[in-house]
């Protein structure tokens, strides 16, 4: 459990959840919503701090690519 949050974290659950319709809807439309939110910093030349590698970098405006496909949900 985080106890700064309070909220218990589920690690490798996908070998006990059957992916089912609601869950890939559910998927897609976070999947949706993250790529806005990302494409939006971009245009409004805003950084943005991501996961690699296992370390936190910050990409500047300009260091993330242009959204150019858009799923379909």
């Amino acid at each position: 459990m985080n106890t700064e949050s309070g909220i218990k974290l589920q690690q490798d659950n996908k070998s006990q959840v059957p992916a089912t319709e609601l869950h890939q809807k559910i998927d897609a439309g976070v999947k949706f919503a993250i790529a806005n939110a990302i494409e939006r910093h971009r245009r409004l030349g805003e950084s943005i701090s991501i996961l690699r590698d296992g370390k936190v970098v910050t990409l500047t405006a300009d260091e993330i690519p242009p959204r150019d496909v858009k799923p379909n949900v």
